[in-house]
């Protein structure tokens, strides 16, 4: 098995990707960062006979059982009506709430802030969405510093997954900005922020080591020449401060940071999914799994 870690622009995954193609692989397991840029790159891939297991999206124009093996995702319409419901606790009446968006054809974040706005809108039609995006993650500060300066009577902010939430934070900081935000992803800065009682209020939690173990187990069963589903999504986990800690380590199967958590620490539960496991050598199988770095 050979690891691949990239930065994030599609310009980046395409090269990877044809580098991947390069030695042959029987499996590539990926998350396609943009379902129109990279949509190229993974149709060669497939029509080299390279199996294909898609982590959150799938690239424009690509058929299951044809193009790839199997989605594996979260439920990321889950996570944005998760992420709103935990907002809406902190929102007064007749309030204003920014959402800041991902500026490109990304399924995953598309699909979380449209849940988000139904969610709001269905259950709290007090409230009005002002919206702003980021086209990439360094920007994401600026952006809702901006969406704020404009609209100062905004009351409470969602932005849709926890690395552009980090860069917001930073912003706010600087400016002493003190509003109650929810994001999605269990990551570590949002998870301190969280716990320490800081802007973070409430996180929708994805299982990204368990969507692992299944893109993996899904990996394996097309190897046996075994049917897989189409589309696996796992739910998503509703996270505040009384259960950030026991959260984390749930999520990731490692103690949760330590660096501001005054939490007291609990066991992690020792429970784990199971499914199949099937016993073949995995010496004699090459796969590159493609790992999205969001530093």
């Amino acid at each position: 098995m050979t690891l691949w870690i990239v930065t994030f622009p599609p310009a980046k995954q395409i090269e990877a990707l044809n580098r991947m193609c390069a030695e042959n692989p029987d499996a590539i397991i990926s998350l396609p960062v943009d379902n129109a840029t990279v949509a190229d790159a993974y149709v060669t891939a497939a029509r080299a006979g390279i199996k294909l297991v898609l982590i959150d999206n799938a690239p424009i124009g690509m058929l299951p059982g044809k193009d790839y093996i199997s989605l594996v995702s979260a439920d990321n319409y889950g996570l944005g009506k998760i992420a709103a419901e935990l907002l809406s606790e902190h929102l007064p009446p007749n309030s204003i709430v920014g959402v800041i968006g991902y500026d490109a054809d990304f399924f995953a974040s598309n699909e979380r802030e449209i849940a988000f706005g139904q969610w709001i809108e269905i259950n709290r039609p007090d409230v009005i969405l002002k919206t702003a995006r980021f086209a990439s993650i360094e920007t994401a500060g600026s952006e809702a510093v901006a969406l704020v300066e404009k609209n100062p009577e905004i009351s409470g902010l969602f932005a849709v997954w926890d690395t552009p939430c980090e860069e917001i934070l930073k912003a706010f900081s600087q400016r002493e900005f003190k509003l109650p935000i929810t994001t999605v992803d269990l990551g570590n800065e949002v998870t301190i922020d969280l716990s320490s009682g800081g802007s973070v209020v409430g996180i929708a939690g994805q299982r990204p080591f368990q969507q692992g173990e299944v893109a993996a187990r899904t990996t394996i069963t097309s190897f046996l020449n075994r049917p897989c589903p189409d589309w696996v999504a796992l739910p998503g986990i509703p996270i505040s401060r009384s259960n950030v800690i026991e959260s984390y380590q749930f999520i990731w199967r490692k103690p949760a940071p330590k660096r501001e958590i005054d939490t007291p620490k609990r066991e992690f539960p020792s429970s784990h999914p199971r499914g199949l496991r099937p016993e073949i050598p995995l010496g004699l199988i090459k796969v590159l799994a493609y790992v999205q770095s969001q530093e």
